[in-house]
């Protein structure tokens, strides 16, 4: 008699739900791991519940390390900018203004970035003694975008609102890899490559200097050689700026400072880059004589420093010992010292 084997066989059948509840439960299982494991270790030292272990900045992306040293109580002055402002060393500029730095600037970071961080910071030191903020580029060219959204992906929840809300936005990839990182620096098996006070030397060390490199860099940049219009407008960001400063209280010590920039990059004598440049400047003497305890000073000025490449690894980019120069500049003109003309130019002395 023939003989055939159901496939709707029972007992295949629950074989197969009993490995589809195993499986769901080991993934479940697996799930929950991965998720205290991140909330513990906690990768950006922001969530409410963390165990007190002193960590580290760990992310390239700065967006999502600086807000915990934007409100960690070491701190009681801060810097904010781009990546030409990065290379300033709160270990330096301490001693001289009297203050403990956070250098929270951010590579490309736009006017609204530099907004938000230096907002979080206040909200936790209602009373800071410095402030310095870079004026660069992204402050005198600024477009919509410049002044309503990020340049690279940034965590909300870290900036605003809630930190439990911290809870939800754990379980992706991106945190735990950070959680990873983090975890083999706590356990002595990573080298620390951000400082903990926000400076980190992105540049190469000098000794790997190459002058015929920086030349093929410059010729790789493009600058806009157009002709200027007319008079320029001063930049949309002027504004935003005023509300950002009215938000600092009126007796901290508040500093604006142009970085140095190489010739190619300032714009010739007639174009729209520098006619731009100009109205900056005058829109921010401008709205640095109107508000209290603000001093300007611009280090992008022509002449010996802007003139040679090899202050410079790229038309924007510093060398550490002009980053010397500007801090040493910097602690001179806001003691009301006088600086070398050929370095800078005081736009609005500091004044009460």
């Amino acid at each position: 008699m023939p003989s055939s084997i159901s496939s709707s066989d029972p007992g295949q059948g629950a074989a197969w739900r009993r490995f589809a509840r195993a499986l769901a439960l080991t993934a479940a299982g697996v799930g929950a791991f991965v998720y205290l494991f991140v909330t513990l270790v906690d990768p950006w030292g922001m969530l409410p519940l963390s165990p007190p272990w002193h960590r580290i900045p760990i992310s390239s992306n700065a967006r999502y390390s600086m807000p915990a040293l934007a409100v960690s109580p070491r701190f009681d002055s801060a810097m904010v900018g781009t990546s030409t402002g990065r290379l300033l060393q709160p270990a330096i500029l301490d001693a001289p203004f009297g203050a403990h730095f956070v250098n929270m600037a951010m590579n490309s970071a736009t006017p609204w970035e530099q907004d938000r961080i230096l907002r979080l910071f206040l909200r936790h030191h209602p009373a800071p003694r410095v402030v310095l903020i870079d004026i660069d580029a992204e402050w005198c060219f600024a477009d919509r975008h410049g002044l309503s959204g990020p340049n690279r992906p940034m965590p909300d929840w870290m900036y605003e609102g809630s930190p439990w809300r911290g809870y939800l936005e754990m379980m992706n990839m991106y945190a735990v890899q950070e959680a990873a990182n983090q975890f083999m620096w706590l356990t002595g098996h990573k080298k620390q490559r951000f400082g903990s006070d926000g400076y980190t030397s992105f540049v190469p060390p000098d000794s790997l200097y190459d002058p015929h490199r920086v030349d093929e860099l410059f010729r790789t940049w493009a600058f806009d050689t157009a002709p200027a219009k007319g008079p320029a407008a001063p930049p949309a960001s002027i504004p935003f700026l005023a509300r950002l400063l009215d938000a600092i209280p009126a007796e901290t010590a508040k500093i604006l400072w142009f970085p140095p920039s190489a010739r190619e990059q300032q714009g010739a004598p007639g174009t729209q880059v520098a006619a731009t440049r100009a109205a900056c400047r005058t829109a921010i003497a401008a709205l640095a004589r109107t508000t209290p305890h603000v001093m300007a000073i611009d280090f992008e000025i022509p002449g010996p420093l802007a003139d040679s490449r090899a202050n410079f690894w790229d038309p924007i980019h510093y060398r550490q010992a002009v980053a010397r120069m500007v801090m040493d500049d910097l602690a001179a003109a806001a003691m009301g010292r006088d600086v070398a003309p050929t370095q800078a130019r005081v736009l609005v002395p500091p004044h009460p």
